[in-house]
């Protein structure tokens, strides 16, 4: 949920500051990019050299560093996707809610604007004070985030709320936050990817050039956009960036279509785009097969067809097939379309120079049941998956 977010961290001056050391190193686990906006008396209590560490970015505290170069507060909230103040203190809180600019950090917060997330921490009589309840109601109608202290012992020795929520809570509150805005939240995909191996003996098999790049891609698109996603995945160096995916690995036709069998009655939407082998060996040898004849004849059946299989047994679930073709490709598409009872079908040429197995373009048209045609240049995988699943959010609305 967070990979790949540009999550800017403002700490203030506040007991609870010692704690953002490991608030950054739980974005960083996450794959987020992070940079942190410190005030002066923020360092009292956890230093910038720490945090720059576990960042792998500058911390910034002033308009001008050290060299008498100018940080850039603009650039700053324009870079960020995610703005959390923690902790926030009754004084920042005050400065936030009323416009007032008087260091780096209230100048970037007033020039954000991404989502912002608070997360106030001070002593009880303080967090309960009129004003500040009053203020965290402006930042609330602001449409802010509030992370709401917590109750435990505070640094006054009183006990109740007042306390920082932890790290941990923190990170769970912005991604549960952030699904619920998604247009996919609630909604289970279940994608199949890379190519099947049938096996001849124990060192032979018969596959294909399929690295699963494309599916890959279309998994973590699914994944980025909210949904909960089943990746059935053949043999393939390549993984998801997602660390959300459940990823079943399989080998053979066979392996791929009991798990996406059974997957499927759980699924609103499902996208083969798996290279499954259409024929398998009738024997296996158990022992390797030695090379003692001139010519060696191997008997093939038919697999199991798993997109027929889904097209068939289908309720409500929304189906989606790849079709690559060499030759009369949206001819085929469209056969294959009506007769495996898709909702739409990406047609792709192995052809086409850049498209097809190995490499990390591709160029579709995607056909839908009533017949419209949708082409789409050459582009990255990874940009076709984004196109495909935009597709898919508007299609199905």
């Amino acid at each position: 949920m967070l990979q790949g977010k540009n999550i800017l961290l403002g700490i203030t001056g506040g007991i609870a500051s010692y704690k953002c050391a490991e608030l950054v190193r739980l974005f960083i686990k996450e794959g987020a990019d992070v940079k942190v906006v410190m005030t002066k008396s923020a360092e009292d209590f956890v230093t910038p050299k720490t945090l720059s560490v576990l960042s792998k970015n500058e911390v910034v505290t002033n308009f001008f560093d050290d060299s008498h170069h100018w940080n850039n507060h603009v650039a700053l909230a324009e870079w960020a996707d995610i703005f959390l103040v923690a902790p926030l203190t009754a004084n920042t809180l005050a400065k936030f809610a009323n416009g007032m600019s008087d260091n780096l950090l209230t100048a970037t917060y007033l020039s954000a604007r991404c989502k912002v997330f608070l997360a106030p921490a001070m002593d009880l009589e303080m967090y309960q004070h009129v004003t500040t309840v009053k203020n965290l109601e402006i930042l609330k109608s602001h449409h802010h985030q509030i992370i709401n202290a917590q109750f435990g012992e505070l640094a006054s020795g009183l006990i109740g709320e007042g306390r920082m929520a932890e790290p941990n809570a923190i990170v769970d509150f912005i991604k549960n936050n952030l699904k619920l805005s998604l247009p996919l939240y609630g909604k289970s995909v279940l994608v199949n990817a890379g190519p099947t191996y049938e096996s001849i003996d124990p060192v032979r098999f018969i596959g294909n050039r399929s690295s699963g790049k494309m599916g890959i891609a279309i998994a973590d698109e699914f994944a980025k956009q909210g949904a909960a996603v089943t990746l059935v995945l053949g043999p393939s160096s390549h993984k998801p960036i997602q660390k959300s995916i459940n990823i079943i690995s399989v080998e053979s036709a066979e392996d791929m279509f009991n798990a996406c069998q059974l997957n499927f009655q759980h699924a609103n939407i499902a996208i083969l785009s798996a290279a499954v082998s259409d024929y398998k060996p009738v024997m296996i040898s158990s022992k390797k097969i030695k090379k003692t004849e001139i010519d060696f004849n191997l008997k093939l059946t038919k697999t199991v067809d798993i997109l027929e299989t889904l097209g068939k047994i289908k309720k409500n679930q929304f189906l989606v097939g790849f079709a690559l073709e060499t030759e009369n490709l949206i001819e085929y598409a469209k056969e294959k379309l009506i007769k495996k009872n898709l909702d739409l079908i990406i047609a792709n040429s192995a052809a086409d120079k850049g498209a097809g197995f190995g490499v990390d373009t591709n160029k579709i048209t995607i056909i839908d049941k009533h017949n419209n045609l949708t082409p789409f240049e050459l582009k990255t995988k990874k940009e076709i998956a984004a196109e495909i699943v935009d597709y898919i959010i508007k299609f199905k609305k």
